[in-house]
């Protein structure tokens, strides 16, 4: 067997053959290990590719995978600094190296966004991977890594989301940190860590005498308290009291350091823990027994596992059977209670849930639809129509309008993407801020723009193509409500609201589009929406950026309000529950609370961690009836669904749009016609990026025809039977 010396040599004949100057650290590279094999017959050696020219990396790998060097076990690959070499040297002497590649730790990579994606998608064999870059904004590895149990992404501080699909490619994984990146949401990284089966240490924040992801030296001896005190409190498991406390106290005296956002979001510790049932240690801190219990617990108190409290997944194939057998098999743990939520265990509408629940379960990742994704009928193929608001139509469930930043209002059958009604212009070149259907006339709504123009429009006297010149537009034209910003319309089409940036309100009559009144001074800052109740043609809430959200009655006197509730931020929006029982009530910064439409009084704060922007401006709505809320902010990538009965999270719904980009909501509505199916105006930061309605599925995952049969329509005659 050779020795390092003959190495040394080796090396200096393949600088000769190759016209190379030798390099003087790949030397004492060779000489180290030459120490290394005196002593054993197996040796590693360290190259640092900082210290190399795109000219040493033939001679070198000459020597390393030549048979001579066989009894080199491992080679570590370090970049420290800076390095001149090129992408495709460095990844020439990365794949050269195959088996023996043990470590490859690229720190403040000088390297480039092109050689990290190559990285990223290609093929690497080594072991342990570190890397720390501030180009990574998205974790996306898809290559092969199949001998990768170490990943260290700490310090990646523009790594802010993981991809579905990014460790699919690593089986073998076994422990994972990403201390101080900029990773926040918890529901979309617990689904994507649950991709890795042989996961066992996890960090986002760590202790700082710790390297490594493993359990804390440091914890040795309160390991051992605590060892004997759960001995203690194994049977206290039920009542968490005693155990909790002990749990508690051990991790309040744990200092961690370089925390993610994540580790801010409340329950953090006990989501991971109860999400991935084989992780050992959290952030440098052992999980043992009976943390693991008090996790779940803890978990199934403020986050729902499946809709409607189903506990345990099923297939649909399974839920039809029982449909058709006549029998729910639901398991439930305890006896049955008529006042449970959800109580009927019989009936289309018990069986429609619980298909949800088993599609929901089944499809982690939910399908995101750009409704721009459908071929429009339009002569004009330059025309881009740029979408700035939409409304679902209230009775035909393929229909709905959105007005663009460009004035236009469009009609779209948004199941086969045709073109239904097109009106160039509603008046002065601006965008409209204002739609909203008539209930008993059906072909007919009202758009209102934000220089104040308010239009009634019937879709049969549209024309079904894009038009270049501004038409008119039959019925009435309502005097103008400058810097209009939303309008609606009563119960039973008769009186129409309209408000902006003002601190009143106008009363119309939707039949002449005379103005009524002119409500003034009813907030003390402009009223940001005002809006009827679904069943009564004189109750209406207005919310103000003033904090306060006040209920009328348009039978009273306009000065004094039924009741006044307040939010501890400007309030956005709000809007009644489809009976008319709740009022749904959003305040900048994810401040979203359900209140008593009768009286004004709390019946459910949603627990949404702020950003402490001032301008995260946070719009909810209802989804399944009144069964869920929607919540999504200007400021942020993603949708929060919770039951809106007990509060509890249920998914959380990440943005981006088809290059990967994270993308924020501008406003979203619940699919009145389809359960859990929204549709979401969507916007980003980049100029390029054009304004978007995206429709989101969140039981189908593909587009077989299967899933859009179970995921999409969800009637009676198709999927649950005739």
């Amino acid at each position: 067997m050779a020795t390092s010396g003959s190495l040394e040599a080796w090396y200096l004949n393949s600088c000769r053959k190759h016209e190379v100057k030798p390099n003087s650290a790949v030397l004492s590279w060779f000489t180290q290990a030459k120490v290394q094999s005196s002593q054993n017959e197996k040796c590693s050696i360290t190259i640092s590719l900082d210290q190399l020219k795109d000219a040493d990396i033939l001679p070198l790998k000459d020597v390393l995978m030549s048979s001579d060097s066989s009894h080199i076990l491992a080679v570590d690959l370090f970049l420290e600094f800076h390095s001149d070499l090129g992408t495709e040297s460095v990844v020439d002497l990365m794949n050269g190296l195959n088996a023996k590649l043990r470590v490859v730790d690229l720190q403040d990579l000088s390297l480039g966004k092109e050689f990290l994606r190559d990285l990223c998608q290609g093929s690497l064999a080594c072991q342990v991977f570190n890397l720390r870059s501030i180009h990574i904004q998205k974790l996306d590895m898809i290559g092969n890594f199949l001998r990768l149990h170490t990943l260290n992404l700490d310090f990646c501080t523009s790594l802010g989301s993981l991809r579905r699909d990014c460790f699919s490619c690593m089986p073998n994984l076994t422990r994972l940190s990403m201390c101080e990146t900029r990773i926040s949401n918890l529901l979309t990284t617990t689904g994507a860590l649950s991709r890795l089966p042989c996961l066992l240490e996890l960090r986002f924040q760590s202790c700082l005498c710790c390297k490594e992801t493993g359990s804390c030296p440091g914890l040795e001896g309160q390991q051992k308290l605590q060892t004997e005190t759960q001995e203690k409190d194994e049977t206290l498991v039920s009542e968490g009291k005693k155990a909790s406390r002990n749990v508690s106290i051990t991790l309040k005296n744990f200092v961690t350091h370089h925390p993610s956002p994540i580790c801010f979001e409340k329950h953090y510790r006990e989501y991971i823990i109860s999400s991935l049932p084989g992780l050992e240690v959290l952030d440098n801190f052992p999980i043992r027994m009976t943390e693991r219990e008090l996790a779940k617990m803890t978990s199934a108190k403020y986050y729902e596992y499946l809709p409607y409290k189903r506990r345990h997944k099923e297939s649909v194939v399974s839920v039809l059977n029982k449909r058709e057998m006549g029998t729910s098999g639901v398991h439930f743990q305890k006896p049955f209670k008529p006042k449970q939520l959800y109580p009927h265990r019989n009936g289309q509408n018990f069986f429609l849930r619980s298909l949800c629940a088993a599609k929901l379960g089944s499809s982690t990742w939910p399908l995101l639809h750009p409704l721009s994704n459908f071929n429009h009928t339009c002569k004009a193929e330059n025309k881009k129509l740029r979408p700035r608001q939409f409304e679902y139509h209230p009775s035909n469930p393929s229909l709905m309008v959105f007005g663009t930043l460009d004035g236009e209002v469009v009609v779209t059958n948004h199941e086969n993407g045709k073109m239904v009604g097109y009106i160039p212009c509603i008046g002065a070149m601006s965008s409209v801020l204002g739609l909203c259907w008539l209930n008993k006339s059906p072909s007919k709504l009202v758009a209102g723009s934000d220089k104040g123009s308010l239009k009634l429009l019937d879709i049969n006297n549209m024309s079904p193509e894009v038009a270049d010149s501004c038409c008119s537009s039959s019925g009435a034209t309502f005097e103008d409500f400058e810097q209009l910003t939303s309008l609606h319309v009563n119960s039973t089409d008769d009186q129409l609201l309209a408000s902006g940036y003002s601190k009143g309100l106008a009363l119309y009559d939707v039949g002449s589009g005379k103005r009524l009144e002119l409500f003034s001074n009813l907030h003390r800052e402009p009223i940001n929406v005002a809006k009827f109740a679904h069943h009564s043609p004189y109750m209406f809430a207005t919310s103000s950026f003033d904090h306060d959200v006040k209920m009328w009655d348009l039978r009273q006197s306009p000065r004094k309000p039924c009741y006044t509730a307040s939010s501890s931020r400007g309030n956005v929006m709000a809007c009644f529950s489809p009976d008319d029982h709740y009022l749904l009530v959003s305040a900048v910064d994810n401040e979203v609370k359900q209140l008593l439409a009768a009286d004004g009084r709390l019946h459910m704060s949603f627990e949404i961690a702020s950003t402490g922007s001032p301008h995260n401006y946070t719009r909810s709505y209802y989804m399944n009836g009144r069964d869920y809320i929607i919540s999504g902010s200007c400021d942020e990538d993603l949708i929060r669904i919770c039951c809106a009965q007990t509060g509890k999270r249920l998914r959380d719904v990440y943005l981006e749009d088809e290059s990967g980009n994270s993308i924020f909501v501008q406003s979203l509505r619940g699919d009145p016609f389809r359960h859990f199916n929204m549709s979401i105006l969507a916007t980003a930061t980049r100029p390029s990026f054009k304004w978007e309605i995206i429709k989101v599925n969140l039981l189908a995952s593909s587009d077989s025809a299967e899933e859009r049969c179970y995921g999409q329509c969800l009637q009676p005659s198709c999927c649950l039977g005739g």
